[in-house]
Formats: C-alpha cells, sequence, structure tokens
C-alpha cells in the first residue's frame, strides 16, 4: 500500500509540476519573444506618454495592443498583473519530486556504489549543497566585474556549470546526477525571480507610487537575470526528460553528454532568441547558434550510437532465467517485491522466458547503458550482464 501512496504522490505532483513549468516557460518565452518585436510606437502622443515600444497582435479571434514603457506610465493602473507563482509553484513542486524520488528512494535512483560509496544521509547532504552552494557561486559571479561584459559573465557561468556536471556524475548514478544538476539550474532560475526579478520590479512601483525616481540599477539586474534564464530553460527541460532515455545519462561519459546536451539547448534557444530581433538587430551569426546546437545533436547520435552484440557461444535459457530471477524480478514482475515499487517499471514484467524475448530490445539496451538494475541493488555481476548480452546477441529477440 505504501509503495502505491507513493505511485499516487508522484503521478499528481509531477502533474502539477509539469502544469506549472508550462506557465512559467510559456510566459518567459511569450515577453522574450514580446521584447524583442517590439516597434517604436507609430502615434506621438503615445511617445510622449512613455511608451518605448508596441506591438499588435491577433489571437483567439480578437487583436491585441501591447506597450512598454521606458520607465513607467504617468498614472499606475489599479491592477497590475504578476508573473511569478508559476515560477515557485514550479520549483516548489520539483523539490517535492526530487524528495519523493530521489532522496527517500536514494539507494534506487541518486547513490551508485560503482561511481561512489556514499551513504543515504551523504548523498543527499551533497545534493542540497549543490542547490544552495550553485546559486551563491552563480550570484557571486553576477554581481562580480564580469557583469560589466556580458560575454565574459556567459563565458564564467558556462564554466561553472560544466565543472558541477562533471563533478555530480563523479558522485551520483548518471539518472541521480542528472537530475540534482538540473534541480540546481532550476534552483538559480527560481532564486532570480525571487531574489532579483521581483524585487526590482516592486522597487519600481514603489518608486512610482511615491513619486520617486526609480534607481535603474534593480531593473538592469532584474533584465539580466531573466535573459540568463531564458537561456537555462531548454537544459533543464532535457534534465526532465533524459530519465526516460537511459542513453543518455548511462554511458561511462555522461558528463560530456550532460554538458553537450545543455551546450545544444543554450545554443539553440540563443538562435531562437536571435531570429525574434528586428533583421538590422540580428546579428551577423545569428544563425551559428542554431547550428552549433544541432551539429552537437548530431554528433552526440553518432558517439552514443550502440555497439553491435554478438555471442560466440549458445546460452542455455535456464541460465538467463535464472539470472532474471535473482536480478531482474524484484522490480520486473507482476508485483515487485522491491521497496517501492506497486508495478513494475514501464509495465515490464519478465517472469518468463517468453516475456524476457518480447522486451529483449529494451533489456538490451538498459544492460549495455548499465542503467538496469537500479542502483544495482540487486548486485547484478558484470559475467552475468555479459550472459544476458550474448544470449540477447545469439538472436531471441521475436
Amino acid at each position: 500500500m505504501t509503495a502505491y501512496l507513493l505511485d499516487w504522490c508522484g503521478l499528481l505532483v509531477r502533474w502539477l509540476h509539469v502544469i506549472a513549468g508550462i506557465a512559467w516557460i510559456g510566459a518567459s518565452f511569450y515577453f522574450v519573444w514580446l521584447d524583442n518585436h517590439l516597434e517604436p510606437p507609430a502615434d506621438e502622443e503615445h511617445a510622449d506618454r512613455g511608451v518605448a515600444g508596441e506591438l499588435w497582435a491577433v489571437h483567439g479571434g480578437g487583436f491585441y495592443h501591447s506597450q512598454k514603457y521606458r520607465i513607467a506610465p504617468a498614472v499606475l493602473p489599479p491592477t497590475l498583473h504578476w508573473f511569478y507563482w508559476e515560477a515557485y509553484t514550479t520549483w516548489l513542486s520539483g523539490f517535492a519530486l526530487l524528495c519523493l524520488m530521489y532522496f527517500y528512494r536514494a539507494e534506487a535512483y541518486l547513490i551508485d556504489p560503482s561511481v561512489a560509496a556514499l551513504s543515504k544521509p551523504q548523498a543527499i547532504g551533497i545534493a542540497l549543497g549543490a542547490l544552495v552552494g550553485s546559486w551563491l557561486i552563480y550570484d557571486s559571479l553576477s554581481r562580480s566585474r564580469l557583469a560589466r561584459n556580458p560575454r565574459a559573465l556567459a563565458a564564467a557561468i558556462a564554466l561553472m556549470i560544466a565543472a558541477e556536471e562533471w563533478g555530480l556524475c563523479q558522485l551520483f548514478s548518471g539518472r541521480g546526477a542528472f537530475m540534482v544538476f538540473g534541480s540546481a539550474i532550476g534552483t538559480i532560475m527560481v532564486a532570480n525571480v525571487l531574489l532579483i526579478i521581483i524585487p526590482g520590479q516592486r522597487e519600481l512601483v514603489l518608486a512610482k507610487r511615491e513619486g520617486r525616481l526609480p534607481d535603474p540599477g534593480p531593473g538592469q539586474r532584474g533584465k539580466q537575470r531573466s535573459v540568463h534564464n531564458t537561456y537555462f530553460t531548454l537544459p533543464v527541460v532535457f534534465v526532465m526528460i533524459s530519465s526516460h532515455y537511459s542513453m543518455t545519462y548511462a554511458t561511462r561519459y555522461n558528463w560530456l553528454v550532460l554538458i553537450a546536451m545543455s551546450f545544444a539547448g543554450a545554443c539553440i534557444r540563443a538562435w531562437f532568441v536571435a531570429r525574434h530581433k528586428p533583421a538590422p538587430l540580428r546579428g551577423r551569426y545569428a544563425h551559428l547558434t542554431g547550428a552549433l546546437g544541432v551539429i552537437t545533436l548530431l554528433g552526440l547520435m553518432v558517439a552514443l550510437a550502440p555497439a553491435s552484440v554478438t555471442g560466440s557461444a549458445s546460452v542455455e535459457g535456464a541460465q538467463v532465467q535464472q539470472i532474471v530471477e535473482q536480478r531482474c524480478l524484484p522490480c520486473h514482475a507482476a508485483h515487485p517485491t522491491s521497496f517501492g515499487f506497486s508495478a513494475p517499471p514501464n509495465g515490464v514484467v519478465l517472469e518468463t522466458l517468453n516475456e524476457t524475448r518480447a522486451h529483449s530490445t529494451e533489456v538490451r539496451q538498459q544492460l549495455a547503458m548499465r542503467s538496469m538494475p537500479l542502483g544495482n541493488l540487486t548486485k547484478m555481476t558484470d559475467a552475468e550482464r555479459a550472459t544476458l548480452l550474448q544470449w540477447i546477441g545469439d538472436g531471441v529477440t521475436p
């Protein structure tokens, strides 16, 4: 019953996380797009009122007219719409999932003894430290002299992120390392909203209400962090879906895969941002970032292609069944006995040889990538793994 309730908690929290994430990312993407499509106001009266740019759009059967002020309107409207609960809800639900999946069941999802012999408290402590430390280092870089040079700051942040990706993959299971990294970047993003962007907007509103000239500093910092957040978005979305693709996290050089995917995501996002700008402002190399992202993805596809497996000697079915019963069935049975599982992962049941044959393609991939058994909880040996791969290589696929 406990495992069943955990599954339901995981489902509902994950559902909330995806919904909130769509709302946050959608709002972020829309406002970046909006800023890049603003045109000087056609009406001089609007320009005299402080309007810096405007945009006309049609959607859902109606016309919309958006305007952005250089600083603020002469009179604040009675209702101002803020965008922050989407970010907070995304992070809170994501952290709840991290606790539910990767902390509560750290032995299966976070710890890999073949990577680092960590105890459960040690693994959780390091993961939490990564979340807090990532923000502190990033914030320090963004407040340093490097902030005067956006390219130098971007390079420093990229080096920090790459170092963190490498370090996490030396401590946790591939799947766990990816997820802790995504949580760390998500923490940076939501801290930017909570501690920089929203306070800057509140100061702007307060200054206007008190009749003071707004300090441009908080607004400039908020704009800087908002730009950073938009480039963090695609790497974080990749991490959110990476657990479904063991070919990315269960490889020997998984840290390189994570760095490459983060680089590709940031490049593709940069291309989208550039192409939304008016042609004169796109720059000479606007399409280069998109091309770099695509080339990186194609390179990964080639590098991660599985090698063919062929057997030199026949393997007995009874031997295979014995290995599967000892190492796989605790999770992949109709009624799993492994703690935390109320149903077999992905619905894959391996109770008979025929069922193992039917799923031989998936079994082969998980074995070759060393992503199963989870955390090697059942202590499958390299010899047993090789035996199963050889049996599959002998041509047992249906």
